[in-house]
């Protein structure tokens, strides 16, 4: 199946890190969605999009997913949307979504390395932003 999106814009981009994490498992938990919409709904960064492309974005991930070489095809077309000042941005958005079902499964976790690998997040930055999820999605 091609991919309908040959470009994305920068919060096209920050979507389908949100989606390719949520994925990665093959299952896609409803809290994960619910957290999606409401980094959408919430984020400054999202103010102006037009939320009616969050669902062809998606698509457009799972698509790809389906495709042999379609998550390097996808992290290329991150990469070309993504300023680089939005690398960090981005992994810290793939850690909540990884982290607000309250559990990172194996596959998350090496989705979460490639992720880091592709944006070349720093390991201690990395860190940092990782403990920071895991703060922010703690239950009693």
């Amino acid at each position: 199946m091609p991919n309908p999106l040959t470009s994305l814009s920068p919060q096209d981009a920050l979507i389908a890190v949100m989606v390719a994490i949520s994925a990665a498992d093959e299952d896609v938990p409803m809290s994960e969605l619910i957290a999606i919409n409401r980094t959408i709904d919430h984020m400054p960064i999202f103010a102006s999009y037009d939320i009616d492309r969050a669902a062809r974005v998606s698509k457009s991930v799972y698509a790809l997913f389906e495709e042999e070489d379609g998550l390097e095809a996808l992290f290329g077309l991150i990469r070309a949307a993504l300023p680089e000042r939005l690398y960090e941005t981005a992994y810290a958005l793939a850690c909540d979504i990884a982290a607000a079902d309250g559990a990172i499964r194996q596959t998350e976790l090496r989705m979460l390395e490639e992720i880091r690998a592709e944006l070349d997040i720093d390991r201690l930055h990395a860190v940092a932003i990782e403990r920071g999820a895991r703060a922010r999605h703690m239950t009693l």
